[in-house]
């Protein structure tokens, strides 16, 4: 594909020149009005800036092919060379052809694809990027997919369906991922604490992950709570303990914290419960640190509910970041159509996730995150209702 920027002081003039140098069959991408300052702010004069492109296999002629046909009586060493040689040309096209669609990447970058898809984009490609818009992933990692998507259409041949598109997209979402840690608990740490703001489920998913560790990996764990502002907590987690048979500490301070983390010396695993209260007080992280000794081995999760708004996740992370945050834990999947917040959160702070959550049973509705899992729910391809 052969990509150029035209400049021209009309439409017109631009479209003249567009088919005067790439021929009628010429596509373009993009155009805009460019503004002049003039002298003083006088004689101010616009101009077209038209971004066009041309598949060159499209206008070449038959005539053309017919010259790389071999005649008869031509020396066989002219002929051994045909192939190599046009192996050589392939190359040569190939590195072209990527060169140009790096071009048209660069190009649509600075353009800006999310100013109401102002470039036309192939039929399935622009679906999908409405899908993510709609999923509320944020624009800047929209245009970045859009770019990778359109190379891979090129390369292509640009002629695959929807579903191929939708494919190549949950591929560079996976691949994007890749990079952060993903998975439920590693087993290497042994205190377990959650923390996050009021209403996200922080004492069920804790329950949920404790019972996990008892039934299925044969763990001897033990709970402690520092949620001392909620009574109905406490007696909530004292159920779960009495169910799972695995004793509780209520803890006040650090000291009582102390005492319990010594009382629980011989258990695998201690999971800490902390109080959810409002993230917009700092007070509240600076609470946690007088109450729980993060100097111990710990992994700490941040609880992040998709039903809240994006800004608020984001302002909710940069208060809990006085604590070392290991990956977070996204739940109530099941209560939004919209979760491209939790590849947002991902990328932006560059932290993984431990686990997706999708009701309020005990020990189910539990799932290990992963790049995969959450391509394919941003994607559609997974259902929570």
């Amino acid at each position: 594909m052969k990509v150029k920027k035209y400049t021209a002081s009309s439409m017109p003039e631009a479209m003249m020149k567009v088919r005067s140098e790439l021929g009628s069959d010429a596509v373009i991408l993009n155009s805009k009005t460019l503004q002049s300052h003039g002298f003083f702010g006088l004689f101010k004069k616009n101009s077209i800036e038209v971004i066009a492109a041309i598949d060159p296999e499209l206008t070449s002629s038959p005539r053309q092919h017919a010259k790389e046909r071999v005649e008869p009586g031509t020396f066989r060493s002219q002929q051994s060379r045909v192939p190599e040689e046009r192996r050589a040309a392939g190359n040569q096209e190939d590195n072209e052809l990527l060169k140009e669609i790096s071009q048209l990447r660069e190009m649509l970058q600075d353009t800006g694809l999310e100013n109401k898809l102002a470039v036309p984009l192939p039929a399935p490609i622009k679906s999908q990027v409405e899908w993510l818009a709609g999923q509320e992933v944020d624009p800047e990692y929209i245009n970045e997919l859009t770019a990778s998507l359109l190379e891979r259409w090129y390369v292509s041949g640009a002629a695959e369906e929807e579903r191929k598109v939708r494919q190549w997209c949950a591929e560079e979402i996976k691949g994007k991922l890749s990079n952060y840690s993903f998975g439920g608990l590693t087993f290497r740490k042994k205190f377990i604490n959650v923390v996050g703001p009021t209403g996200v489920g922080k004492t069920t998913t804790l329950a949920k992950i404790a019972a996990e560790s008892v039934l299925k990996h044969n763990k001897k764990v033990a709970f402690i709570t520092t949620d001392t502002y909620r009574i109905a907590a406490i007696e909530q987690l004292k159920t779960y303990a009495g169910i799972l048979d695995v004793p509780i500490e209520v803890c006040y301070n650090l000291e009582d914290f102390k005492e319990a983390a010594d009382k629980f010396d011989e258990y695998d695993h201690i999971f800490i419960d902390t109080a959810g209260r409002n993230f917009r007080n700092k007070k509240y992280v600076e609470d946690l640190k007088r109450a729980i000794d993060f100097g111990h081995e710990m992994e700490t999760f941040l609880v992040l509910s998709l039903t809240a708004k994006q800004r608020d996740m984001e302002e909710i992370y940069r208060q809990f970041s006085l604590i070392a945050i290991d990956r977070f834990i996204f739940t109530k999947l099941d209560e939004t159509a919209m979760h491209g917040s939790m590849l947002n959160m991902i990328n932006k702070f560059s932290t993984g996730a431990a686990y997706l959550t999708n009701g309020q049973d005990v020990p189910d509705d539990l799932i290990a995150a992963s790049p995969g899992i959450i391509a394919e729910t941003i994607l559609g391809a997974r259902s929570y209702e």
